[in-house]
């Protein structure tokens, strides 16, 4: 980000603190105004500022920020909201202020003239960033609103209407979703994208990138999953099936195959027509095998919720692909719920790539630098903290299985807070939580845990997590929105605490990134306070085991309380980290590979859509195909009102298409892993297939409108939609889907199973 070169810029700022100081509010508020005739379009569309305006926002921003909220810029603070205008990704850690800078950003955007989304990971940092930093966009002349999931159409159109607004990324892309299948354009909530700034960067821009947001209506048929999981719940392992070591993999053994067929009653798994049944069986295997409750996702009031792993909560309308979804309700003996038609999706990726400019902020920014730069061409830029760090991070503590460690680490929390200390554990899942919660009770002591189980005292659990003798148990802590003060909310104890050492951080068990241990360990040591973090790992540790290819050195020696401090084994656990980090790197390029085709598709519907919507594009393609019947319905009806029907029908029937090829290629996708049995590169056939199928789709859409119009009951008050067959879904809903990869086969099954389909004949 070169922020050398920025500092001068805020130097210039702090010179004209005295002159702000002295204006009245209207007086400061015309001062913001004055700048917005200063912003140079350079004959682009999009306006920029000289040095002199940069400072100028700078030196507002921060008046208005100590008059609106007391609290004045810190210089790093401004590095980071100029950062922001020059469009790249900024880490600040943890505490160092990134919603000021955010704001501040937001409104140097808006007086430049562009509209500005504020993008959150969940509704309530939406709502209470918008809220607590209103008074400061009050006083630089910039319009700001919040969207939730409770804010109503009208509410919405209004809150996208103004300058900014702070909206939760999976909210804006629900909207997106929802724009994309108006029929009226008065009915658009969502103004052209212009400015995304992106909170918790890393997460949205890396970890849910990969989230088709979706948009469902109607319900279809129910399926088998219910028999499926029937069947596999009597497959023994190690005889019937074999999961990898990896927990990402799992499939039948010859014996398994033969045990499936007679439990189905059928004579070969593998003959045609079969190749449905084969794929729910590998679904339910899936379901049952590798997704774990109380740490994949939990059962409440009768229904699945998934556990996002990344920040330790509940996925708010999250599930998984229908399948799968349906399978583990099946595997936990639940009512299998009905199954939605897809009517249009939206990774997270291609949401934020339709915005011009994009920004971002984070507290673990640089390490996934290359990612932000190969997915969305962002430029990242570390920002050094106002006061030095001063935390003390300790080597990891590594034990030989999970029992010692979690001995070492009941020890570790009993002698620290002997002392008053406050503690703050951090697990990776639910289960993990609620065990080392009930051993530190057993202790005697108090504890509060924090997981996805009970989150609805998240905020308070935290602001406390700092006071004297505060022990605190919880899963992961990115997106918590809450910073840990040292001394409890208030801070009266601050003093005390910092003598003690500040805040201990214990992790048990390394992340799958080094990305989310950071976030962790970044919870002690803010704005300057002492801190601890260790991380307490042992090498039966899932994330260790799972993307481990070769064992730990066998020279290692063990101690009697089963801690290993052999320097190899450290580095075999950093090494296995890395791998991890590539794995979920590889997800990452999947799912982008086979979304590319998707995306180009959708957005060729899309413009033939924008036209009909906005222009007389259907007038023009019903007329040219059915010119005899568009001559007599002009002899009823006036041009407007055949117009406009024209659009509905076009619009109902593009729609219909697109709804029928998501269907279509999801089904591919589904067993498109199967193809590598005949030596085919799944990506590439899915492709081939996908094109094959789009190519026939605008024009089929058309002409199905066009049979339409033949029988069409048009009037003068309109479209009668019921009678001409053209009824959308009378309910519709949204959820993310956790997308799931079934591209893994292993050579041996495929040998194996290469076998039974020669003997079928089905080698193609």
């Amino acid at each position: 980000m070169g922020s050398t070169s920025l500092r001068p810029l805020v130097r210039r700022a702090k010179e004209r603190e005295a002159a702000l100081r002295a204006l009245t509010d209207a007086e400061l508020r015309a001062a913001a105004d004055a700048l917005r005739s200063r912003a140079d379009t350079k004959g682009e569309t999009r306006p920029s500022w000289d040095d002199d305006a940069l400072v100028e926002l700078c030196a507002l921003g921060r008046e208005a920020a100590h008059r609106a909220l007391d609290e004045r810029a810190f210089d790093v603070q401004l590095l980071g909201v100029l950062g922001l205008l020059r469009g790249t990704v900024v880490e600040m850690a943890t505490g160092e202020g990134k919603t000021l800078v955010g704001a501040l950003a937001a409104a140097g955007f808006a007086i430049q003239g562009r509209r500005v989304h504020v993008l959150s990971v969940n509704d309530y940092l939406a709502r209470r960033d918008a809220e607590w930093m209103r008074p400061v966009y009050e006083l630089l002349g910039v319009e700001a609103g919040y969207v939730t999931q409770a804010s109503t159409h009208a509410e919405r159109q209004a809150a996208y209407a103004r300058d900014v607004v702070h909206v939760a990324v999976g909210e804006v892309g629900f909207d997106t979703l929802r724009d994309r299948l108006r029929t009226t354009a008065s009915e658009l909530v969502l103004p052209e994208p212009d400015v995304a700034i992106v909170d918790e960067a890393d997460a949205v821009l890396i970890d849910e990138a990969r989230i088709p947001l979706v948009l469902a209506g109607g319900v279809a048929a129910g399926s088998d999953e219910a028999e499926a999981a029937r069947v596999v719940s009597g497959l023994v392992d190690g005889l019937h099936f074999a999961a990898e070591a990896d927990g990402m993999t799992v499939h039948l053994t010859d014996a398994g195959v033969t045990e499936v067929e007679r439990a189905l009653g059928v004579d070969n798994l593998f003959a045609l027509g079969m190749d449905a049944r084969l794929s729910q069986i590998n679904v339910a295997l899936y379901a049952s095998v590798l997704l774990r409750r109380d740490v994949d996702y939990l059962v409440r009031d009768g229904r699945i919720r998934l556990v996002d792993a990344n920040r330790g909560r509940l996925a708010q309308r999250q599930r998984w692909p229908d399948g799968l979804h349906a399978a583990v309700e099946a595997k936990e003996g639940l009512v299998v719920g009905p199954r939605g038609e897809v009517l249009d999706q939206l990774i997270v990726a291609d949401l934020i790539g339709g915005y011009p400019t994009v920004a971002g902020m984070t507290g673990t920014a640089v390490i996934v630098a290359e990612q932000l730069r190969e997915f969305y061409r962002l430029e990242t830029g570390d920002l050094p903290p106002n006061v030095p760090c001063v935390r003390v991070d300790e080597p990891d503590r590594l034990y030989d299985d999970e029992q010692a460690r979690d001995a070492a680490l009941i020890d570790l929390v009993e002698h620290a807070h002997a002392t008053g200390r406050p503690i703050l554990v951090g697990t990776r899942d639910v289960a993990k939580s609620e065990q080392i919660g009930a051993a530190i009770r057993e202790l005697g002591l108090e504890c509060a845990v924090l997981n996805a189980r009970d989150d609805s005292r998240e905020a308070a659990i935290i602001a406390e997590a700092g006071a004297v003798g505060a022990i605190t148990v919880s899963t992961q802590m990115a997106g918590r929105g809450t910073d840990i003060r040292l001394g409890g909310r208030d801070g009266k104890d601050h003093e005390r605490v910092a003598e003690l050492g500040g805040l201990l951080v214990v992790g048990v068990g390394r992340y799958p990134t080094r990305r989310l241990d950071d976030q962790l360990r970044g919870r002690a040591g803010r704005q300057g306070d002492p801190g601890t973090s260790v991380f307490l790992t042992s090498l039966d540790d899932e994330s260790i085991t799972r993307h481990a290819s070769d064992p730990p050195p066998r020279s290692a020696r063990v101690e009697d309380d089963g801690r290993i401090r052999d320097a190899s084994v450290r580095r075999y656990v950093e090494h296995v980290q890395r791998v991890a980090e590539g794995t979920l790197l590889e997800g990452h390029r999947t799912t982008w590979r086979y979304n590319q085709q998707l995306r180009l598709q959708r957005e060729e519907v899309l413009d033939l859509r924008r036209r009909v919507l906005h222009d007389d594009e259907a007038a023009r393609v019903l007329a040219d195909l059915r010119p005899d019947r568009w001559a007599e319905l002009l002899d009823e009806v006036g041009e407007s009102v055949l117009a406009e029907a024209a659009r509905q029908l076009l619009l109902y029937d593009l729609d219909a298409a697109w709804t029928e090829h998501l269907a279509r290629t999801a089904d591919l996708r589904e067993g498109i892993h199967l193809r590598a049995l005949g030596r085919q590169n799944p990506l590439e056939a899915f492709h081939a297939e996908t094109q094959r199928a789009f190519i026939p789709l605008i024009s089929r859409a058309q002409s199905a409108a066009a049979d339409r119009l033949d029988t069409a009951h048009i009037t003068d008050a309109g479209l009668d939609l019921e009678r001409s067959d053209v009824q959308r879904p009378t309910s519709t809903w949204t959820y993310m889907v956790r997308d799931q990869h079934f591209t893994a086969i292993d050579e041996p099954f495929l040998t194996g199973i290469g076998k039974r389909l020669r003997s079928t004949g089905r080698e193609d």
